[in-house]
């Protein structure tokens, strides 16, 4: 598995850290799993907008 560096605020850190150790997870796993939660959303953001664009499309030349 590769590793990433990233940055963040000390207080950020501190936040992800209180969600991760009440939910009895490690630091990257939580960060993994916001990081899986993100990547689904915008996929799905991005479907929709692609299926307005194309009604709106067919609407246009309809």
């Amino acid at each position: 598995m590769a590793r990433v560096l990233i940055s963040m605020s000390n207080d950020f850190l501190s936040r992800v850290d209180s969600i991760a150790n009440s939910e009895q997870r490690t630091r990257s796993e939580l960060i993994r799993e916001a990081l899986r939660v993100y990547i689904k959303r915008n996929k799905i953001s991005n479907n929709r907008k692609a299926e307005e664009n194309a009604t709106l499309l067919t609407e246009l030349l309809g």
